[in-house]
């Protein structure tokens, strides 16, 4: 079954719906609910599908499946119904290893799709794709010239495998009404974009919303001085975050604290102080997303970045509030490692830990000494390749051209 519907038409409140009926009828053991992010599964109370798979997105690495898996069939046995939110994300490659462990958790016929168990599906084509993974909808009746008269691979094969399954749909219930907003201007701009039919009177009312213009309010003041501003580079990002915090330490008479990255090559640390300097001044689109110059200031919103615990809505993409960084006292330097700070600027070369406030988190009790919804956010550690000579000046560039792991 798909239920389709654009956003604000009640899709999660359906989900919600139906998760509350199975309670009161005491049948919660027989429904799953999975979704391809960490947020969309804390949204509906469910879990990602890599979870389930027990493997890590894009990892490489998945789930074995062996004969007698005692858990995987008791996580399944009395399971009838399967609720998959966000379909659009879901991708074809995916769906079949989900596809494949179910059968295998339920010792059913292969060729019964999803083991007998009955799915539902919920979304809406036109948002996101899948990443690395052809979209349910792709149509392979229609010629391609990649692989025209080469043999299919292992995973177009079973990318065909899942999309034979979503041809065996046979009931679609579409939603239609907006819940989320009752301007019908507003509504009517928004469908022509979906259909990418937009016309001048579309692009004059957006006009009307540029900011600069009397009838539009100052983004200084609230609540547009608390909203998130989308940008198209990295860089640009990370200005307008330092800018930000600069500001908030200033308008709360506090010093700005920042945190320095420890970088190490092969293990060991970087002794040259030209070369540490540069590192730290890298774009964090080349070094896994992890800033070399880290500024907070208690109070600003974070975003947690990675799943801690999803069953908890500790999630990627889960909005925070950072309170407290705890770290060494003995590695607190005036140092200027960067002229984007002020002069008067605290760098933490060995935080412990950051202490989060996370309003929307599932955790029934406190922690030991912490107050409610505070969790403590662990250091990160990744490892990435650079060429020393792109950083370094010529006369201190290493003769041979090869690349460095840091972590």
């Amino acid at each position: 079954m798909c239920i389709p519907g654009c956003g604000g038409t009640g899709k999660s409140q359906l989900i919600r719906a139906l998760s509350k009926y199975f309670l009161v009828t005491k049948r919660m053991q027989v429904m799953r609910k999975l979704a391809p992010t960490g947020i969309a599964a804390a949204e509906i109370g469910g879990m990602t599908i890599h979870s389930f798979l027990g493997e890590q997105r894009n990892s490489g690495k998945p789930r074995t499946i062996k004969p007698g898996d005692s858990k995987l069939e008791r996580e399944w046995r009395l399971v009838k119904y399967l609720l998959i939110d966000e379909m659009s994300m879901v991708g074809l490659t995916l769906l079949a290893k989900l596809n494949r462990i179910i059968c295998a958790a339920k010792h059913a016929d292969p060729q019964v799709p999803f083991g007998g168990v009955n799915v539902i599906f919920f979304g809406d084509y036109l948002q996101y794709r899948p990443v690395y993974d052809a979209p349910l909808h792709t149509d392979f009746s229609m010629p391609s010239k990649k692989n025209s008269g080469k043999l299919l691979n292992e995973k177009e094969i079973q990318q065909r495998v899942a999309r034979s399954l979503i041809l065996q749909i046979n009931c679609v219930v579409k939603l239609t009404q907006q819940m989320r907003t009752e301007d019908a201007q507003y509504l009517q701009l928004l469908e022509r974009l979906r259909n990418g039919q937009c016309n001048r009177d579309d692009y004059e009312l957006l006009l009307t919303r540029v900011v600069g213009q009397p009838s539009v309010g100052s983004l200084r003041a609230s609540p547009w001085n608390k909203a998130p501003i989308l940008v198209f580079r990295n860089e640009v990002r990370t200005q307008l975050n330092n800018k930000a915090v600069i500001h908030k330490a200033i308008e709360m008479g506090q010093r700005p604290m920042v945190c320095v990255a420890q970088n190490t090559i092969k293990g060991k640390p970087i002794e040259d102080p030209t070369l540490i300097k540069k590192l730290l001044e890298l774009s964090d689109s080349k070094t896994e997303h992890l800033p070399g110059l880290l500024p907070l200031v208690p109070g600003m919103p974070v975003i947690l970045t990675q799943n801690i615990a999803i069953e908890l809505g500790l999630i990627n993409g889960m909005n925070g509030i950072f309170r407290q960084l705890v770290y060494e006292e003995e590695s607190v330097s005036t140092e200027v490692l960067s002229d984007t700070f002020p002069n008067n600027t605290q760098y933490i070369h060995r935080p412990l830990y950051a202490l989060v406030e996370i309003t929307k988190s599932k955790m029934e009790c406190n922690l030991t000494s912490l107050q409610s919804n505070l969790v403590p956010i662990p250091l990160m550690e990744q490892t990435f390749q650079i060429n020393i000579t792109d950083v370094l000046p010529k006369d201190k560039r290493p003769k041979s051209n090869r690349k460095a792991t840091l972590s």
